[in-house]
């Protein structure tokens, strides 16, 4: 089973290079910008040094949050929902944590099938992602080739919404606070964060985002889900402006995902650090040829 388990937790975060470079940028910093590819000056990557300085800048009365937002080194463990929590430990509800127990054990890491992420997941994401700020809309573009969008254009909440992997999402401003409000999500086929971690469909996000100037972006959220959760989680991290011209690319998750016959279930060893341990991996096999094909089956 060793080689499952080696096939298996590292595509989980590397279905193509983009997952792995995610993760590896949001490591400890080396001594140069480069993504999991070795190629330097990345998309996936920015020196705290190198950011422009000055103030934000506004659309309107507001900051203009736009921009290409590459997460901050600083800020870990990459990808687990109780990253500000004491020893990580969410406070779970009997039905939590049964519900984390059968994700490790039953569930395969839906982003490795190409399932959306949703919330609140792709806010502790370890990929960059591209904010796009309109007059009444806000758009956020993420690698996965998937966006959300959210109208700050003084509509309300449906009285019955459809569960979506998003939810359904709102936005006001409070001062130069763009606020988030969303409700209904799926509960099926999701996880809260990398680390399979459960939400249920009561969740409730909060994301309250701020730019203190031009080069950082920051998110405070708080997660509400009474079914899951004795109490609301926490969550905050900040992001750094790209490069100029650096921007979201096609990426087609279930293109040569030649991994998703060996997958298994739950999210492979997560360190004391509360990091999923997606380096202390072998890498992939290459993708397969005419000469090599697919396996498609992995002996015990």
């Amino acid at each position: 089973m060793k080689t499952q388990f080696h096939l298996r937790h590292y595509a989980l975060g590397t279905l193509s290079f983009i997952f792995l470079a995610g993760s590896l940028a949001a490591q400890e910093p080396a001594k140069k910008t480069v993504d999991a590819t070795g190629r330097e000056n990345s998309p996936f990557s920015r020196n705290e040094a190198d950011l422009p300085k000055g103030p934000a800048p506004r659309l309107a009365e507001h900051p203009d949050l736009s921009g290409y937002w590459i997460p901050s080194r600083k800020d870990k463990p990459v990808g687990n929902l109780g990253k500000d929590i004491p020893g990580y430990k969410l406070p779970f509800t009997a039905a939590g944590e049964a519900a984390r127990k059968y994700n490790v054990e039953h569930t395969i890491d839906p982003e490795a099938l190409c399932v959306v992420g949703g919330l609140p997941r792709h806010n502790a994401s370890g990929l960059p992602f591209q904010l796009l700020q309109g007059a009444d809309h806000a758009v956020f573009l993420y690698w996965y080739t998937t966006y959300r969008l959210v109208p700050f254009d003084g509509r309300k909440h449906s009285e019955d919404p459809d569960p979506s992997f998003f939810g359904e999402e709102l936005g006001s401003w409070d001062g130069d606070t763009f606020v988030i409000d969303s409700v209904a999500f799926k509960e099926k086929r999701t996880w809260a964060d990398e680390n399979a971690n459960p939400h249920s469909d009561q969740q409730h996000v909060v994301e309250r985002w701020t730019r203190p100037d031009i080069g950082h972006l920051h998110v405070d959220m708080v997660v509400t889900d009474p079914k899951f959760y004795t109490e609301p989680i926490h969550y905050q991290r900040t992001w750094l402006l790209g490069k100029p011209g650096d921007e979201v690319r096609e990426y087609s998750c279930s293109e040569d995902n030649v991994d998703a016959p060996h997958l298994g279930p739950g999210p492979g060893p997560i360190g004391s650090d509360g990091q999923r341990g997606y380096e202390k991996l072998t890498p992939l096999p290459p993708p397969p040829s005419k000469e090599h094909p697919a396996v498609t089956s992995i002996p015990n």
